[in-house]
C-alpha cells in the first residue's frame, strides 16, 4: 500500500501537467471557434477590394443568376458560397492569422463538401443523380470542371468550363477516348458539330456509362432515327444495343464499327453451311463470300431491320 501511494505521487505531476496542457489547447480551440463564430458579412465590393481579380465575376452568369433565382442581391454573391467575411477581411492578406482561413474555398475542400456547397443551389435537374454517381464515387469535384469566377469561360455564360470545350473537360481524364475521336471515323466533335454531353450527362444518370438516355440505342436514335423502327422483322443485336457493332466514340473501320464484315456477323453468325462460314471445309466447295465478295451486307443489306413482307433474312 505505501509504495501504491509513492507510485500516484510520483505519477501527480505528470498528469497534472497533462491535464494543464488539455485545458490550455481546449481553451485555444473556443478562442478560435468564438472568433469565428462572429464572423459577419462584408459585401462583394469589400471582396473585390483584394480580389481584384475576379472583377470580372460581375458579368458572369452567377452573378447574374443568384439574385433573378435565389433572391440574393448581388452584395451577398461571394458570401453566399465562401461564408462571412469579416474575420478574413481583417486579417489583411496575412495566411499565418488564423482568422485569413475563416472562409470556405471550395478549390481546396474535399470533393464532397465542395459538391455541397454547389448543389445548395444547383441541386435538381441534371444534377438530380449527382451524389452516388461515377463521378462523386471517383472524387471528381465541380471545381475540377468548372470555373465559377471567370468571366471569359464560355463568354461568361454556363456551363463556366475551365476548357475551351465540354470535349477537352473530358480528355483530361477520358484520353482513351480523345484517342478514338481521331481515327478516321468518329463522331465529330473534333469539327465541334456535337459535344460529349450530347450522350453523356456528367453530372449523374441512372443509366450505364452517365448516358443522358435511359439505354444506348435510345441515345443513338436522338440523331439516327431512321434505325429506330418499328420494323417487321428486326435484328436482335441492334434492337437491343447498336454498341454490339459499333463503337460510339470512334473506329478505323467504316461506318464505326468494331470490326470488319465478314468477320463482325460471324461472331454470332458461325453456323449452319452457310456460304459465309468456310470452317473445315474447301472454300471452293462452298463459294464463301468470306474469301470473295468479303461483305454480308452485299446480300443483306437492311441490318437494322426490315419491313418488306419478304425481308425475314433481311434481305430487302
Amino acid at each position: 500500500m505505501i509504495a501504491y501511494k509513492r507510485g500516484i505521487r510520483r505519477m501527480l505531476p505528470v498528469w497534472m501537467a497533462v491535464v494543464m496542457q488539455a485545458a490550455f489547447l481546449l481553451a485555444g480551440t473556443r478562442h478560435a471557434w468564438a472568433e469565428g463564430g462572429n464572423a459577419e458579412f462584408v459585401g462583394a465590393d469589400t471582396c473585390l477590394g483584394c480580389h481584384s481579380t475576379h472583377e470580372g465575376f460581375k458579368k458572369n452568369i452567377h452573378a447574374k443568376a443568384i439574385p433573378n433565382a435565389k433572391g440574393i442581391p448581388f452584395e451577398k454573391t461571394c458570401e453566399t458560397c465562401h461564408g462571412p467575411g469579416s474575420l478574413h477581411a481583417g486579417a489583411g492578406g496575412d495566411k499565418n492569422n488564423p482568422d485569413f482561413a475563416t472562409i470556405t474555398n471550395p478549390s481546396k475542400l474535399k470533393p464532397a463538401d465542395a459538391a455541397e456547397t454547389c448543389l445548395k443551389c444547383n441541386e435538381g435537374g441534371k444534377r438530380m443523380h449527382w451524389k452516388g454517381s461515377t463521378h462523386d464515387m471517383k472524387n471528381v469535384s465541380c471545381v475540377s470542371c468548372h470555373s465559377m469566377h471567370n468571366e471569359k469561360a464560355n463568354g461568361g455564360k454556363a456551363p463556366l468550363l475551365k476548357k475551351a470545350s465540354a470535349a477537352d473537360s473530358c480528355f483530361a481524364c477520358h484520353a482513351e477516348k480523345k484517342a478514338q475521336i481521331r481515327k478516321s471515323g468518329h463522331m465529330p466533335l473534333v469539327e465541334g458539330k456535337m459535344g460529349c454531353t450530347g450522350c453523356h450527362n456528367p453530372h449523374g444518370s441512372p443509366a450505364e456509362k452517365l448516358l443522358a438516355k435511359n439505354t444506348v440505342p435510345e441515345t443513338c436514335y436522338a440523331c439516327h432515327q431512321d434505325k429506330r423502327g418499328p420494323f417487321m422483322w428486326d435484328h436482335a443485336p441492334a434492337r437491343e444495343n447498336c454498341a454490339t457493332c459499333h463503337d460510339p466514340h470512334g473506329s478505323h473501320n467504316e461506318k464505326m464499327l468494331v470490326t470488319r464484315s465478314p468477320l463482325l456477323c460471324q461472331r454470332c453468325h458461325v453456323g449452319g453451311r452457310h456460304p459465309a462460314t468456310a470452317y473445315g471445309q474447301s472454300a471452293a466447295d462452298t463459294g464463301a463470300n468470306r474469301l470473295k465478295y468479303k461483305g454480308c451486307i452485299n446480300c443483306h443489306p437492311q441490318v437494322h431491320g426490315s419491313n418488306h413482307p419478304s425481308g425475314k433474312w433481311l434481305v430487302r
